[in-house]
């Protein structure tokens, strides 16, 4: 099952038994995104990124989550579960996801999908009404890095203010670093909000931006470029905790503003 919206020249399709993933974001008829079961654009919650040896600490308590990426547990559990719409027009989505085990507190997921002929905004809420806990959110889109067969590569500009130094465990090492060239699989730092642009020369330009400050990129693939706003950085159960509570719920937001260029 799987839920579609459209306006002007744009269209969504949210398939939310495959983790409320944007399995297509179509422009003009033509894809953004990679194709595929486990690509798209995807939730990242209740953490982002990978959890170092799949532990996080919460006070005197230390807790073990599945190891789906050894050594490591990344990216979190919403993106494998079904998720319940919660009201659906032709332009706007919500759908709902509560934690449960192996995520060791209760609370709930809202994510909302808003579209039109120019932009997609998505907003994703956790929220609990029992124990505080440390969560961190985001989305792990795969922008295709050409949209039609032989046509240019994608161009990604951004100016983060430093760069994780990545670990040979693909962890930060909690050291800033100027940023350097890519290939990345890094997480750069963005304090005024994550702002990037990839541009299709000739057919598409788009923007992403969000009020987080954590932006991960993803371009080792040929097939794809991943900018992935955050609300944490990696391992950021560990190092950088925020905590969701009854009274203070983690909200994240995105846009997604396109231009076309032909």
């Amino acid at each position: 099952m799987s839920t579609q919206l459209s306006a002007g020249g744009a269209d969504i399709t949210i398939d939310q038994k495959n983790g409320c993933r944007i399995s297509s974001l179509r422009v003009d008829g033509t894809e953004l995104l990679r194709q595929g079961p486990h690509y798209g654009s995807f939730p990242m919650v209740p953490w982002c990124g990978r959890t170092a040896d799949g532990r996080f600490r919460d006070g005197a308590h230390v807790h073990q989550l599945p190891l789906n990426h050894p050594p490591h547990a990344i990216h979190g559990f919403g993106r494998d579960a079904a998720w319940r719409p919660g009201g659906v027009s032709a332009t706007r989505a919500a759908f709902t996801y509560d934690l449960t085990d192996p995520w060791p507190y209760s609370g709930r997921v809202t994510q909302i999908f808003e579209l039109t002929e120019d932009a997609l905004t998505l907003t994703m809420g956790v929220e609990t009404y029992q124990d505080s806990f440390p969560a961190q959110a985001g989305w792990h889109p795969w922008f295709n890095r050409v949209l039609e067969p032989g046509g240019p590569e994608a161009e990604l500009a951004f100016e983060p203010a430093w760069q994780e130094e990545r670990g040979v465990d693909h962890l930060p090492t909690g050291r800033r670093i100027d940023p350097k060239p890519g290939p990345w699989d890094d997480c750069f730092g963005m304090p005024h909000g994550v702002d990037a642009t990839l541009t299709w020369p000739g057919a598409l330009e788009l923007r992403i931006t969000s009020r987080a400050e954590w932006v991960v990129v993803y371009d080792e693939q040929p097939e794809a470029v991943c900018v992935e706003p955050q609300s944490g950085p990696p391992n950021g159960l560990n190092t950088l905790p925020q905590l969701v509570t009854p009274v203070d719920p983690l909200e994240v937001s995105s846009t997604w503003t396109w231009r076309r260029l032909s």
